[in-house]
């Protein structure tokens, strides 16, 4: 993409903006940390960066419509870990590294999930419990695999539109 469709954010990324908002947001609910022993720190809210993003994801493969912009989600994810890293003082040279890692984390969980989303809640909380940085005395793999599917569920729920707009769960009745 050229360096005026970027600066002019002509490039495609901008319709993702509320979605991605969205995605770091759901991450952010206290729930995840209080009711799930998700450990409350940078490693911990990154995983459930990834946990909800790959979620989200996984939703927008399944449409035809929204499977190409996964990759624009993704730039949207890079440029905010990049933005990241650098504020807590990671190196140019050491950015790329870093970057590489957490790409790698993403992926690891998509197949992760994609693979385990249909076994039991039992199955997904071993597999969450191995991937996730929970807190030692207060883990709750169990709790974390049932919000993890009620929040795959819902994704399944929401039309592209409302998705595009950052809805990730359906709306009240």
């Amino acid at each position: 993409m050229s360096f005026w469709k970027r600066f002019l954010g002509k490039d495609g990324r901008d319709e993702l903006r509320d979605l991605w908002h969205a995605t770091v947001g759901t991450s952010r609910e206290p729930e995840w940390y209080a009711d799930c022993g998700v450990k409350d720190s940078v490693e911990g809210r990154f995983d459930m960066i990834a946990l909800v993003m790959s979620l989200v994801m996984l939703r927008m493969e399944k449409s035809e419509e929204l499977a190409p912009k996964t990759a624009l989600l993704t730039e949207l994810f890079v440029e905010d870990m990049d933005r990241q890293l650098r504020d807590t003082g990671v190196g140019d040279l050491s950015v790329g590294k870093n970057m590489g890692k957490l790409m790698s984390a993403i992926g690891g969980r998509m197949g992760s999930l994609r693979e385990n989303l249909t076994e039991s809640d039992a199955k997904l909380a071993e597999i969450l419990q191995r991937n996730m940085t929970l807190n030692n005395d207060e883990a709750k793999p169990f709790a974390l695999a049932v919000r993890t599917r009620a929040l795959h569920n819902d994704l399944q729920a929401v039309d592209d539109a409302a998705l595009m707009r950052g809805q990730l769960r359906p709306l009240e009745a």
